[in-house]
């Protein structure tokens, strides 16, 4: 238990990145990671697409206003589209896969960060996120974006979270607004 506790104090979203190539074999256990991943009634509702060409990934880097940037410079991204047509919890499975990959890179000494896709627009505001990627990446309509997680070789780590860091005020006890107390 105190393991678990201890990698997600560690675990930073990281957005610089060497430049460095990802082994195949990491890359290949973060999507095992995700298909591994618990989906409602085992529908496994979630698709993903990895994307390794720099020409693509700078062209993805434009996909999402003020946060996506960091694929410039990443060596992959894994999409996560959801097919509503399986699923009406597509977006929890999705995100679900996500944080199992975003910690299983973490694991493998991988930097690696959440770009969250749904529900935002393109950079220049022309377009939602969804329709700029189907267009780049021509995708089907009953899959909907969820979020592209970026990947590289950390260049920089920012300093580990630490208990310090929680939230106790955001837990309630019983009923609102008692503040839990272990």
């Amino acid at each position: 238990m105190a393991d678990l506790l201890e990698m997600l104090y560690q675990r930073r979203s990281i957005r610089k990145y060497t430049g460095a190539s990802i082994p195949d074999e990491l890359l290949e256990q973060v999507i095992k990671t995700g298909l591994a991943s618990e989906t409602s009634r085992n529908r496994r509702s979630w698709e993903f697409i990895v994307v390794r060409d720099k020409a693509m990934l700078a062209k993805m880097a434009h996909f999402r206003q003020h946060s996506a940037l960091m694929l410039e410079g990443a060596d992959a991204a894994v999409v996560v589209l959801g097919d509503e047509e399986k699923s009406d919890v597509w977006t929890e499975d999705c995100s679900i896969a996500m944080a199992h990959m975003h910690l299983m890179a973490d694991q493998l000494g991988l930097g690696s960060c959440w770009i969250q896709g749904r529900q935002r627009d393109c950079e220049d505001g022309s377009m939602t996120s969804e329709a700029y990627l189907r267009e780049l990446l021509g995708f089907p309509h009953n899959l909907r974006l969820e979020a592209v997680l970026s990947l590289g070789m950390i260049d920089e780590h920012p300093a580990p979270h630490g208990e310090k860091d929680l939230s106790w005020e955001k837990v309630h006890q019983e009923k609102w607004p008692q503040i839990f107390r272990a």
